[in-house]
């Protein structure tokens, strides 16, 4: 894209080590057994029955996978599963598109005529922000692949090339039908703020084309009533139970969005997002966050704990655009900081202040369950499973898998191949209490016949299949 400035050998073994320590910690919270159906479990299901050659409907989900977010990104990531269907497909993807944001961050800031020192930093700071590594270990979302797609753009147009342009909010098209609203406000930014007419123009006019075809003609196609944009809502439950509704009360009640937008609640969570970079911000460089505010608004309107932390993919948008400041910032020689010690050294205490790597320890609370568990998922074939949350991400390369759901307890099992039960460890004493439920009523069912039962883990298996 541009010609290539500087050594960047040592940002290359930085982002090659970051790679490989969030593929490996995604991994191990796998094997742990603490990843969750729900997205795991549905976007490894959905990847495989596109690679299968089937309809992508994952049981998981209910309905096609193009109509949950029109995300069609599924569908190039099949061909990893062509070679060979595993789940680790998506953690390595996902690890990639994190640690390789570094790279396009280090263009921007040698191209805004920074120091190399400080372009190093800056790339070395942005994979120690918490969020990159708490998103990368809560199991995997599309939307990682937005992040550097978005700082491609960015790059793309103060370069003046318009076909890496093009091809990189088309990937962040293809992530989540939402994301179209952050082109549009990264198009409005462009055009007014970097004088990137045709650039703004282009990403204006694509995001907001690209969200409508999405919204009013993908999702409602593939997903029907059931995957309407409006199963969100109950997020802004307070503004309403029907966008006509949040409208109305948007624009004859904003007493309601000031009581929610100054909350505390929403303080902390900006105070968060910026503490880790707050060394490099100032007015002159703060014009990109003019991108985030679909986002922000999305995030912090919203009566959803999730969409206001640093764990959740929820605020990935933000990302590349808190570094655009930075960048800017420092190029204009404003910030806190400027030497690359003193960058690294805040972003260090920041990542160990803030993420989640002491969730390791959490995830071992169900070691002692887990060679049961391994040795019951080797005794499963193809077939129809019923099984757990935390064990559904380690079989859903079939067409039926359901989980054990308290909201549905009654189940025909006569649907079901395998029936694999954990009364030990659960989601909740409510999950427990129908995991035992279901052990009794299976124990005296004549069509299944336990394959496995040790420390509190049950594989039942069809007679036929016995």
């Amino acid at each position: 894209m541009i010609k290539k400035p500087g050594n960047i050998n040592t940002l290359s073994i930085i982002i090659a080590a970051s790679t490989l320590i969030l593929f490996i910690s995604s991994s191990i919270k796998h094997i742990l057994f603490k990843s969750n159906a729900l997205d795991l479990g549905i976007f490894d299901q959905a990847v495989y029955l596109i690679s299968q050659g089937q309809k992508s409907i994952p049981s998981l989900l209910g309905f096609h996978i193009l109509g949950d977010h029109a995300a069609w990104i599924f569908y190039p990531l099949a061909v990893l599963y062509k070679i060979y269907p595993s789940v680790y497909w998506l953690f390595a993807v996902q690890a990639v598109a994190l640690a390789f944001g570094a790279l396009p961050i280090w263009y921007l800031a040698k191209q805004a005529r920074l120091k190399e020192s400080q372009a190093l930093a800056i790339a070395t700071a942005y994979l120690l922000y918490p969020l990159v590594f708490n998103v990368n270990i809560f199991d995997f979302h599309p939307e990682v692949i937005a992040v550097p797609a978005l700082l491609v753009a960015v790059l793309a147009a103060r370069s003046r090339q318009i076909w890496w342009f093009c091809l990189s909010i088309l990937f962040v098209f293809g992530c989540k039908a939402v994301l179209a609203l952050t082109v549009t406000a990264m198009g409005i930014w462009l055009l007014v703020f970097e004088k990137r007419r045709l650039y703004g123009a282009i990403a204006i006019a694509s995001g907001i084309v690209w969200f409508a075809i999405a919204t009013k003609a993908i999702i409602p196609f593939f997903g029907g009533a059931v995957a309407s944009v409006e199963r969100h809502i109950y997020r802004y439950s307070y503004l309403g139970h029907s966008f006509p509704e949040i409208f109305k009360n948007l624009l004859f009640h904003p007493d309601i969005i000031l009581k929610t937008a100054f909350s505390l609640a929403n303080l902390e969570y900006l105070i968060l997002l910026v503490v880790p970079v707050i060394w490099g911000f100032s007015l002159l460089g703060i014009t990109p966050l003019i991108s985030t505010i679909p986002c922000l608004a999305i995030n912090l309107l919203a009566d959803y704990h999730a969409q206001k932390d640093l764990i959740h993919q929820y605020s990935l948008p933000v990302i590349p655009f808190l570094f655009l400041v930075v960048i800017n910032s420092l190029a204009a020689d404003r910030g806190w900081l400027k030497t690359r010690r003193a960058i690294i050294f805040w972003s260090l205490i920041a990542f160990l202040a803030l993420a989640k790597f002491s969730y390791f320890g959490k995830y071992l609370s169900s070691l002692d369950t887990w060679q049961a568990t391994t040795a019951a998922i080797a005794q499963i074939h193809q077939g129809s499973v019923l099984t757990t949350d935390e064990i559904a991400p380690h079989l859903s390369h079939r067409e039926l898998i359901t989980l054990v759901n308290p909201e549905s307890p009654d189940v025909d099992f006569t649907k079901y191949d395998y029936i694999l039960l954990n009364t030990r460890h659960t989601l909740s004493s409510r999950h427990k209490q129908l995991n035992i439920s279901y052990l009794n009523l299976l124990k005296n069912n004549p069509n299944f016949k336990l394959g496995l039962a040790r420390t509190d883990v049950y594989l039942f298996k069809r007679a036929k299949l016995s």
